[in-house]
């Protein structure tokens, strides 16, 4: 874990706007009508109809999305009872996270009171204002009276989060890491090391799960809880034994699972040796948990170990679960978060960790490739599928139980609003995905040897989107598959150098110097760039042996596409070939074009490109509004010696608006003016294109197109799909030699569906 010090802390929170969240407008705030409805005299007709019906609260206010995190400050983090103030920044922290993760709205409320009844009555006077409550930090036993006392008297999802978040995640980690172990959950002896709020929500949910209580020893600072005791609370008293039991190493010996909720250094190495086979050791002390992920592994290679920590497998951490809880929650209006809904999630992220893990997941976490096993029975809590799995499982516990008052009817509608809620995904991209899975096609990718296409192979068939082809040493390949834990099936590898395609070379050797004879290639040149791989996949299009090919993870741009020019060509109705990037933004799809092919472009390449442009994204169901960019507006800057590149930009327009009168194209125009709407109808309200959202960007050359696409990339955030190469013959798709996993399959989707469209183009 990166060591964090006081004055990095502290320089975080200061710095630009003091603190981590802000409240921002949702409506259009610029002008006095603007003003007029947000407020006076507008606001009175929402108000009215609340009155006459109070559920119209979630149709015209925020109510329906926005949780209060309440705390009173009495158990914050590991500092203890350090004050509602002191608390804040941990709240707002909360709220970032319900944000980040979920789209949730929140506000941060500290309660300044340790009097139980206070603190009930303020969250019951404010609860109006909220569609759910995360109660936090709050010691026990106060917590559990405060929680249950809240649950009757509300009719909103509530949680306390430390109790009930921690035992979710423990619970999906304990289900798997039994599985793991071969361990039944009805036989297995558990010890719990704590007796806080979390500990005991964490066994509580653990028995209703399946563990039995019997079989479960817990401890507090003065040993274990057992019913001689007269120190006792009620609610530990649900966890006394009256076994001869009564220390931590007395009770690990023989046990199967241990649950840390407790402090560091409290078990060591001859406790874990002296536990059951396979033991199970969930130390979730933090930062420092109960013995440490090397102490335990030196002690027990056969162990399985979670902690709170991010820097070791399997992290018990509450962000898998809150905001997925209270999403799934506040989408079904449900009244509560009851016992159905938190098994529910805990079923869900068990079953999520079972899955294919993507790429970018095991990036993000410097991880060669995540799989379900000792190292990896916990979902990552960046992984981007927890949204559209935890919440739907929690929705439908709601529905199911008879706490929900706005059923979803629509599952996979409400998984791609989930997704829109984060911005890794849209309806753009999902569509693809649909299209390319109805009809699939062979996809060649040349550089098989190398993990990440691999990697991108294995999504791309076991998601059905495509049949890979892979060109490179078949022995090579097979280990590298074997090595990572790829399943890629009867996937066809072809070996283009082996003797196995030595007829094949030959005809497609035949192929190459018939094309390229007058072109200054020899029959013996022929015959050996029919053993280069980029030649071998090209020719498998051409011939129709595959259907489209993916290259570039390896190669230069010019080495896939110089080739590919060469012997496949544009299209017989063009003289240039363009290229294009999507970027996916919360503001919808864009696509920018030309970003890697014409270097500097004439007035008539600048139209094709439109074209071309408006033609691909047609595939895609949208209709294209293109704006031709410049630095200048609509004749600004006047012809002359240093002014060619406005002029050819115009020269283009007039050739567009010639040819194809129906074609929703204008400029030049600043890029300021095309993407603003009401600034351009202002300005420019003659415009082909006023009243019209523009969703096509056509840069004046190569460098301006680069250069917008990589800072959209960086700075924006947006996520790019590219480049898509258009007007060649035959679909032929280039990646950046930079690119993830996750990019080699958008553009095998995007190759898949070229080759759909080629197909039709034929008939």
């Amino acid at each position: 874990m990166a060591k964090i010090t006081k004055e990095d802390a502290l320089r975080y929170h200061e710095e630009g706007r003091p603190g981590k969240i802000e409240v921002v407008p949702t409506k259009p705030h610029s002008s006095q009508r603007d003003l007029s409805l947000a407020y006076s005299p507008g606001v009175a007709f929402p108000c009215l109809e609340i009155e006459k019906q109070k559920d119209d609260i979630y149709k015209y206010t925020s109510k329906g999305n926005l949780v209060a995190v309440i705390s009173n400050g009495t158990a914050v983090l590991g500092l203890g009872d350090i004050g509602a103030d002191a608390g804040k920044p941990v709240m707002e922290g909360k709220g970032l996270l319900f944000k980040i993760f979920a789209d949730i709205d929140v506000f941060d409320i500290e309660v300044d009171t340790h009097d139980s009844e206070k603190f009930i009555e303020t969250v019951k006077n404010i609860a109006v204002t909220f569609g759910g409550i995360n109660l936090e930090d709050i010691k026990a036993p106060e917590c559990f009276e405060i929680e249950e006392r809240l649950k009757k008297e509300l009719q909103i999802p509530l949680m306390h989060d430390d109790q009930h978040g921690t035992a979710i995640i423990s619970a999906a980690g304990m289900i798997n890491a039994l599985e793991i172990a071969g361990k039944n959950k009805e036989d297995v002896k558990v010890v719990v090391n704590g007796a806080g709020a979390s500990a005991i929500a964490c066994t509580k949910l653990l028995v209703s799960i399946g563990i039995r209580k019997e079989n479960v020893v817990m401890l507090d600072t003065k040993g274990v809880l057992r019913k001689d005791r007269t120190d006792l609370n009620k609610y530990k008293e649900l966890f006394a034994t009256d076994r001869d039991i009564h220390t931590l190493a007395e009770a690990l010996v023989g046990a199967d699972a241990f649950l840390g909720l407790s402090s560091k250094n409290v078990v060591s190495q001859d406790m874990v040796r002296s536990m059951a086979q396979n033991p199970v050791v969930f130390a979730m002390a933090n930062p420092d948990p109960e013995i440490t992920y090397d102490d335990a592994m030196a002690a027990r290679p056969d162990v399985l170990m979670a902690t709170g920590r991010s820097d070791f497998p399997n992290q018990v951490n509450n962000v898998l679960g809150f905001p997925f809880i209270f999403r799934g929650a506040l989408d079904v209006r449900a009244t509560c978060i009851n016992e159905e809904m938190k098994i529910a999630a805990v079923y869900a992220l068990a079953k999520l960790a079972k899955e294919d893990v993507p790429e970018n997941v095991s990036e993000a976490y410097n991880v060669k490739n995540l799989i379900f096993g000792r190292e990896y029975f916990i979902p990552k809590p960046l992984d981007w599928r927890l949204i559209t799995t935890v919440a739907p499982a929690v929705a439908k516990a709601a529905m199911e139980s008879g706490v929900a008052r706005k059923p979803i009817a629509d599952w996979e509608a409400y998984k791609t609003e989930l997704m829109l809620r984060l911005g890794h995904e849209n309806m753009l991209l999902r569509g693809l995905t649909q299209r390319a899975k109805l009809d699939r096609k062979k996809i060649i990718y040349t550089e098989g040897t190398n993990l990440k296409v691999l990697k991108a192979a294995n999504e791309v068939y076991h998601e059905g989107i495509a049949i890979p082809i892979l060109l490179g040493d078949v022995d090579e390949i097979k280990q590298i598959i074997a090595e990572n834990s790829l399943d890629l099936g009867d996937i066809k590898i072809i070996d283009p150098r082996s003797k196995a395609e030595e007829k094949t070379r030959e005809r497609f050797a035949e192929m190459i110097w018939k094309k390229r004879q007058r072109k200054g290639i020899t029959k013996d040149e022929a015959s050996e760039l029919a053993y280069n791989r980029n030649y071998f996949g090209i020719m498998m299009v051409e011939t129709g042996e595959a259907d489209a090919m993916v290259s570039g993870v390896t190669h230069e741009y010019g080495e896939v596409m110089g080739p590919a020019l060469r012997l496949i060509g544009p299209r017989p109705n063009l003289n240039r070939i363009s290229s294009m990037y999507i970027m996916l933004t919360k503001k919808g799809p864009f696509f920018f074009a030309d970003t890697t092919v014409n270097l500097d472009p004439d007035a008539n390449t600048l139209a094709e490109a439109a074209l071309l442009t408006a033609e691909m994204v047609r595939r895609f169901n949208i209709e294209p509004v293109i704006a031709m960019l410049s630095y200048s507006n609509f004749g600004s800057i006047k012809p002359g010696e240093h002014t060619t590149g406005p002029e050819r930009v115009r020269q283009a327009v007039s050739i567009l608006h010639k040819n194809h009168p129906k074609l929703l194209v204008d400029g030049e125009i600043q890029a300021n003016f095309a993407l603003n709407r009401e600034l351009r109808n202002t300005k420019f309200p003659f415009s082909k294109i006023a009243n019209h959202d523009v969703n096509v960007l056509i840069f004046p050359n190569l460098s301006s197109g680069n250069i917008a696409y990589k800072i959209m990339q960086e700075i924006g955030g947006s996520e790019v799909i590219g480049p898509i190469i258009m007007g060649i013959n035959k679909p032929i798709h280039v990646v950046p030699m930079e690119c993830s996993v996750r990019e080699i399959v958008h553009m095998t989707t995007i190759a898949a569906i070229d080759a759909q469209d080629a197909k039709k183009a034929k008939k």
